[in-house]
């Protein structure tokens, strides 16, 4: 069975992808305690927790495949608005394993805003001797009700057509909305609602088939930025719930969060939607077969 290591693999969500694909996961690494403790509870204990710098490579499993999900915190565009829109050298580890293990395939996987970032991008798609074919945006909206982009490098060590996501049957945000949601009401919903705060809530609207604005991982400090349409509540919205959250990144119901509920939505926003994940499993299956 094809075999791949999942880095900066976070509470698994790229990796449950992967898992749907048929692909088996050797290893993965992780640095948060709180991630580690969701993959093991769901995904196995075959993942590590560490910090991915302090790594050997060569004291790992040996793979056919390596893929990368490192924080995309510091590429992305949001960050501009904090003025820590820095990059950081997480990628450098990356590479590092790249060039001591050359595996058969590497995979990477990025916010679109790291192509803001020449160096980074030059050592993910420069490497000698591996073939590469870049996807962006990888749009979650596809498969999701939910608004996210994505960056998707493949490096192979052979010639190979990566063929793009293709047209599905999008789920909608009413086959994703709790009849019971497990939620709290911060005062700060009527502050937004009202225009105490500069800027009004995202409302979606699932009788209308709206798409959720991306999933954020710091939703559980202002869950009053993202809200969903609910009459049966005062003003007639609430946030997401936690499984709500889950079902917006195409994580199935089994998957559990034995974390806060606080944890739980940073690990989601800082995951990978899952369909993402298959496509990706999908496609380096096709390249190994």
């Amino acid at each position: 069975m094809l075999s791949v290591n999942s880095y900066f693999s976070g509470s698994g969500l790229m990796d449950v992808g992967l898992l749907n694909a048929g692909i088996n996961i050797t290893q993965a690494f992780e640095l948060d305690a709180d991630a580690v403790k969701t993959y093991r509870h769901n995904i196995g204990q075959h993942i590590k927790q560490c910090d991915i710098t302090g790594e050997l490579v060569l004291e790992q499993d040996s793979c056919d495949a390596m893929v990368f999900t490192y924080p995309c915190t510091k590429y992305s565009t949001i960050a501009d608005i904090h003025k820590t829109r820095t990059g950081d050298d997480l990628f450098l580890h990356a590479l590092r394993h790249l060039a001591i293990a050359r595996p058969e395939m590497y995979v990477v996987e990025n916010v679109p805003g790291m192509r803001a970032f020449p160096v980074v991008m030059e050592a993910m798609t420069k490497m000698p001797d591996y073939y590469i074919n870049v996807f962006c945006p990888v749009k979650t909206e596809q498969w999701l009700p939910q608004r996210r982009n994505r960056l998707i490098i493949f490096g192979s060590r052979k010639t190979f057509n990566v063929r793009p996501p293709e047209n599905t049957r999008r789920v909608k945000l009413a086959d994703i909305v709790e009849t019971d949601p497990d939620i709290t009401l911060p005062r700060a919903i009527k502050n937004r609602m009202t225009g105490v705060y500069r800027d009004l809530p995202i409302i979606s609207d699932p009788a209308n088939d709206d798409v959720a604005p991306t999933c954020v991982a710091h939703y559980a400090k202002d869950k009053s930025t993202r809200l969903v349409k609910d009459r049966r509540f005062p003003l007639g919205v609430r946030p997401y719930s936690v499984r709500e959250f889950a079902r917006l990144q195409g994580l199935p119901d089994w998957f559990k969060f034995p974390v806060s509920d606080t944890a739980a939505y940073r690990q989601i926003g800082n995951g990978v939607s899952v369909p993402v994940g298959e496509w990706v499993g999908n496609e380096m299956k096709r390249y190994f077969n």
